[in-house]
């Protein structure tokens, strides 16, 4: 190691004399103006305090409250017939009250497999298949699926003697 610091030379350079004139930068770049920053993006926050709206967009506003009108029939007649099973004679069977039901549907007590049995057996006399071919399909398609499910799927109760 020794040999090493003895062949170094020492090298003298002719260094400048600098002064630092610090504000001379301040001053240009004051006289160009401020700084220009994000040049384009409009910031979608105001924040300049309270101030008129200033897009012309409306404003979604809520809609002009108009009262129901409580003594309409369908509403003065709603459950007119709720206790006729109750209260009346056994000559009327509430099932037969039910106008707004669908006929196949009136007092049908059976899983999904067997009202859309019914309602196939009930459709397939009418014009139904061919004026709606797509809704038939769809019918037969979800009877053949609940058939398979249900034949795997549930168990089957059989008694040995």
């Amino acid at each position: 190691m020794s040999w090493i610091r003895s062949k170094i030379i020492p090298v003298t350079s002719w260094v400048p004399q600098v002064t630092q004139v610090r504000f001379r930068y301040f001053e240009e770049s004051r006289a160009k103006g401020p700084l220009v920053r994000r040049f384009g993006y409009s910031d979608p926050i105001n924040i300049r305090g309270l101030l008129p709206r200033e897009d012309e967009r409306r404003i979604r506003q809520l809609p002009i409250y108009r009262p129901k009108d409580r003594w309409s029939v369908r509403r003065a007649l709603f459950g007119q017939n709720d206790y006729v099973d109750i209260l009346g004679d056994d000559s009327l069977n509430p099932t037969r009250i039910q106008y707004i039901t669908p006929s196949w549907l009136r007092g049908v007590k059976g899983n999904e497999m067997q009202l859309l049995i019914r309602k196939k057996k009930i459709f397939s006399k009418g014009i139904f298949p061919i004026s709606n071919p797509t809704r038939w399909n769809d019918i037969n398609k979800q009877i053949k699926f609940l058939y398979k499910f249900l034949n795997r799927k549930t168990k089957t109760f059989i008694k040995m003697h």
